[in-house]
Parts: structure tokens; sequence; C-alpha cells
């Protein structure tokens, strides 16, 4: 269960995503730091089991910022963008100088926002699958519209 803090400090990192994801450098600079940091957490970390996922979790917000893979709702991004976030914080609700449980908070975080976005990550690592089995195939396009509801009056 959450505790206070942490959810004050996840809401701070939700706002900060939905902001760093409208500027390209600040997002890049997450993305480089969380792979550092991923890099260089021990092996004995919790974060060490979650690895594989945590690395397809970059993928998708690389794609997703380059252009490349477009078709995943704006929740899912900002909250995959928010776990980064949380993940690069130094200070979040346990200190990740501190040894050993520096990442345990970090761990339920990422185990967290990587449950509630399964199926989208999964339909992104088919699509990077299949991509990568057939590179000469265009890539998905989606179109950003605004759009206007338009109401029938009833005579």
């Amino acid at each position: 269960m959450k505790s206070k803090k942490e959810g004050r400090i996840f809401e701070r990192a939700r706002k900060a995503a939905e902001q760093t994801l409208r500027d390209p450098e600040k997002i890049r600079n997450v993305i480089d730091t969380a792979l550092h940091m991923a890099g260089s957490a021990s092996t004995s970390s919790p974060f060490h089991e979650l690895s594989d996922k945590f690395q397809a979790l970059v993928r998708l917000v690389r794609a997703y910022v380059n252009r490349q893979y477009r078709i995943v709702p704006w929740q899912t991004i900002t909250l995959a963008v928010t776990a980064l976030i949380y993940f690069v914080n130094p200070l979040d609700a346990i200190a990740d100088f501190l040894p050993l449980v520096g990442f345990f908070d970090d761990a339920a975080v990422l185990t967290a926002v990587l449950a509630s976005i399964n199926h989208d990550l999964t339909a992104f690592l088919e699509w990077e699958k299949s991509v990568a089995q057939n590179p000469s195939e265009p890539m998905p396009r989606v179109i950003d519209a605004d759009f206007e509801e338009v109401k029938e009056e009833i005579s």
C-alpha cells in the first residue's frame, strides 16, 4: 500500500512527466539518465528482476518521442514517463543512494506501472517484433486531429 509521501512524490512525477513530454530535449535526457541508472543498478537490487520490462518501457517511450510508434494512449505514455522520472529522482520515497534498499520503492512503482500498462506494452513489443521481421514495411501512421462534437437537432 502506498504511503501519503509516496503518493505525493508520484503525483509530482506525473505532473513533471506531462511537462517533460512536451519538451523533446528533456524527455531524451530522462531516457538517457534512466538507462544509465539501470545499467549501474546492482544485480542484487529489486530492480534487476524488472530489467527486461524496464528496457521495453524505455524503448516504448523512445519510439513514441521519435514518432516511430504513436499507437498508444496518452495515459500510457504519461504513466511510462512518470515511472522513468520517479526512477531517476534520487530523492523519492526511499533515497536511491542507500545501499540495497534505495531501489525498493522504484521497483514497486515500476511494477505497478508495468502492470497497469501491460496490454499496451505487449502491443508495442509485438509491433517491435514485426518491424524487426519486416523492416521494409512502413510504420503505422496515426493522424492527430481535433474534433468537434456535432449534435443533431431532432425536428
